[in-house]
């Protein structure tokens, strides 16, 4: 049961926001292009790029976490001020899904073993770390999972391809009899460019 929910992450999943609308395209369109350079460091993924012993620990979610997969989306979505936009919106959701730091955790071993929850679902395997490309690939017996590495100021992000992020919280919502989960039908419009997930601290 607990494979299904990261088993999910193969299929596709979208974010809009409440009207319809695409909420990533109203940011580019709302925001400049100068406020972006000094807070690259911490909303791109890749220009600071943790090493594989700075992933070894358990991890307990602190809030959402968001990042940009280039510079150029960041400056074009306006820094700082369009990731916390939409970690403000990931957040909105986050609380109706009920996600804590006692039901959503990671735990990377030395050995390349790993363990975790999502939502209180269990999930554990082996992994591998690519620092280059800061990809962790999660294994277990029935999936092959990509997320990704940042570090914070706190701590680290775990992040995905936004488009599954809503199928791996609508899985997990048929597995535990989540009514509000199954129904959440807002989350369903791509985020390009942007990855999503947890920001994590020890």
């Amino acid at each position: 049961m607990a494979g299904l929910v990261c088993l999910a992450l193969a299929s596709c999943g979208t974010m809009a926001d409440g009207s319809g609308g695409n909420i990533l395209g109203s940011i580019f369109g709302a925001a400049t292009n100068g406020q972006s350079l000094g807070n690259i460091l911490i909303s791109v993924i890749g220009l600071d790029k943790p090493s594989q012993a700075e992933l070894i620990g358990t991890w307990y979610y602190q809030q959402p976490g968001v990042a940009f997969t280039s510079e150029n989306l960041l400056a074009k979505a306006g820094g700082e001020v369009a990731a916390s936009k939409i970690r403000e919106e990931l957040n909105t959701y986050y609380k109706q899904f009920g996600v804590s730091s006692s039901n959503t955790i990671i735990q990377f071993n030395q050995d390349n073993t790993f363990a975790g929850k999502i939502l209180g679902k269990s999930i554990s395997g082996t992994y591998t770390y690519d620092q280059q490309t800061c990809q962790i690939t999660l294994k277990t017996l029935l999936f092959t999972m990509p997320a990704y590495a940042k570090r914070t100021v706190n701590g680290m992000s775990v992040l995905f391809e936004s488009k599954k992020l809503l199928t791996v919280l609508q899985t997990v919502a048929a597995i535990s009899g989540n009514a509000t989960l199954q129904t959440i039908g807002d989350l369903s419009t791509n985020y390009d460019g942007v990855r999503l997930g947890f920001d994590m601290k020890k």
